[in-house]
């Protein structure tokens, strides 16, 4: 991957899926993508995070506040797992 910015046929390609499907993703915000006129592209970073390579901003938020929570909620079953 060279190019800093990939359309959606391009994606569905690298993706694997129907260019609908494509779209789906973008529609629901699974897939970021800016419009240009009637298409949209979509930025190396935003496809390498859908292919799960990387882990967005986003991503890393919701990471956080469930490896938070987990330890609020089983804090003590954690360390006594340690200590075993």
């Amino acid at each position: 991957m060279n190019k800093k910015m990939y359309s959606t046929i391009e994606v569905s390609k690298i993706l694997r899926l129907s260019r609908i499907e494509v779209f789906r993703k973008i529609k629901s915000g699974k897939i970021k993508a800016e419009k240009v006129g009637r298409n949209y592209i979509i930025a190396e970073n935003d496809l390498l995070e859908a292919l799960g390579k990387l882990v967005g901003p986003s991503k890393k938020i919701r990471i956080e506040n469930a490896v938070k929570r987990a330890v609020r909620e089983y804090g003590r079953t954690f360390k006594k797992l340690a200590e075993e």
